[in-house]
C-alpha cells in the first residue's frame, strides 16, 4: 500500500483514487446531519418564541421555514447569542431573500428587529448571525446587497 504524500486538512479520510468523493460523502450521512441541525435550530427558535409546538404539524413547519437553511456556523451563533425567530419573522426573512434574489443579489445582509444575518441568496442559507444590539462599529464585507425587515 503506497502512502499519499499530500496532507488533507479538515478531512476525516482521504478520498479514494477513483476520485468519487461525492459517494463517500453520501455514505457518511453528512446530508442527514445537516438537515437535523436545521430542524433542531428551527425547533429551538420556535420554542424560545413561546409558540405552542403542538399546534404545528409538518405542513405548518414547512411553511414556517419555506426552504431557508442555516449553516452550522449560523446555528452556533444563534445559539450562543440567544437569538430566536418567530414564524412571522421567518416569513419576512424569506420575503427579503426573494426580493434580494429578484434584484440579482448573491450575498445579502438581512436586518431584523433582533439580528443581522448574512445570507447566501442562491443557496437560501443563513451564513452567520449577530445580535442587533451589538452591531455598533461592525463592518460587513463580501455582501452585494442589504434588506431591512
Amino acid at each position: 500500500m503506497a502512502t499519499n504524500p499530500v496532507f488533507y486538512p479538515n478531512v476525516s479520510r482521504v478520498p479514494s483514487q477513483s476520485g468519487n468523493v461525492s459517494e463517500s460523502r453520501k455514505n457518511s450521512g453528512e446530508e442527514a446531519i445537516q438537515k437535523g441541525e436545521f430542524d433542531q435550530s428551527l425547533n429551538q427558535a420556535i420554542s424560545k418564541a413561546n409558540i405552542d409546538e403542538t399546534k404545528l404539524n409538518s405542513s405548518n413547519l414547512a411553511q414556517v421555514s419555506q426552504g431557508l437553511k442555516f449553516s452550522a456556523h449560523a446555528t452556533q451563533r444563534l445559539r450562543e447569542r440567544q437569538i430566536s425567530f418567530d414564524p412571522e419573522t421567518m416569513s419576512r426573512m424569506n420575503d427579503a431573500i426573494n426580493k434580494a434574489d429578484s434584484k440579482g443579489v448573491q450575498d445579502t445582509l438581512v436586518l431584523t428587529d433582533k439580528a443581522a444575518l448574512i445570507v447566501s441568496v442562491p443557496n437560501r442559507t443563513v451564513v452567520t448571525a449577530m445580535d442587533r444590539n451589538n452591531l455598533s462599529g461592525n463592518v460587513f464585507t463580501n455582501i452585494d446587497g442589504a434588506v431591512i425587515i
